[in-house]
């Protein structure tokens, strides 16, 4: 799932893929082996003067629409459907939701859990980045949290926030069969990685030889770099 401009608004692009094909194929992008299911649109929705309440309602709009688009998976992922697979033969097959591929801000939205918080597990907040091991998110536990939405408000609201959870109107994943969304989600090897080592690299470097040393060796590997021939 990727965030994007479509028609000089902003966009949800939802793409499945499917899990059993190989890894040199997913990886090379002119293999085409993601399928766009469709557009999530996003509203400003002017009316909401509450910046929570904003917030509360853009998230139910994107579970809400999550749960059309996604709706055929909970029958056919309990009745089956026949497929074919590469070597031409059928197959009855129960598709499911395995994983969810995103940045932390959609994972965060996927999962109904607060930004700054751990979509995957309780970890307060002070203990981000510690060694140690906290409970996880049981989807079976949270499940009976949001099955309170249909009763009195306030309870449902009170519920959600015992659990650090948002208060979401069924989300899209409540009813999907042989899911968890907790242990859906990957790792976002970019941003959690990537430019998360780069950060403390360049932070450790700065400390050991100085700003201004580390400031004149990147200027020289920059030049280098722009004066390489092809």
């Amino acid at each position: 799932m990727l965030l994007t401009h479509f028609r000089g608004k902003m966009a949800y692009l939802i793409y499945l893929m499917m899990g059993n094909i190989p890894k040199d194929i997913c990886c090379k992008l002119s293999r085409h082996a993601q399928i766009l299911l469709g557009y999530i649109p996003t509203t400003k929705l002017m009316g909401i003067g509450s910046k929570a309440t904003y917030r509360c309602a853009l998230a139910n709009l994107f579970h809400g629409c999550m749960h059309i688009v996604l709706d055929p998976i909970s029958y056919h992922g309990e009745a089956g459907i026949p497929m074919m697979s590469s070597n031409g033969v059928w197959q009855w097959c129960h598709p499911i939701l395995a994983t969810f591929v995103g940045d932390y801000a959609k994972q965060a939205l996927v999962t109904c859990t607060y930004n700054g918080h751990c979509p995957k597990c309780k970890v307060p907040q002070d203990h981000l980045g510690e060694y140690k091991t906290f409970p996880s998110y049981f989807q079976s536990t949270v499940i009976d949290t949001y099955l309170l939405a249909e009763g009195n408000p306030w309870v449902f609201h009170h519920a959600c926030c015992d659990a650090g959870l948002k208060p979401i109107y069924h989300p899209f994943w409540e009813q999907l069969p042989l899911v968890d969304i907790f242990l859906s989600i990957t790792l976002d090897i970019l941003h959690q990685l990537l430019q998360g080592m780069m950060k403390h690299l360049i932070q450790w470097l700065t400390g050991v030889f100085g700003p201004s040393e580390f400031y004149a060796c990147s200027m020289q590997t920059t030049r280098l770099t722009c004066a390489r021939p092809d």
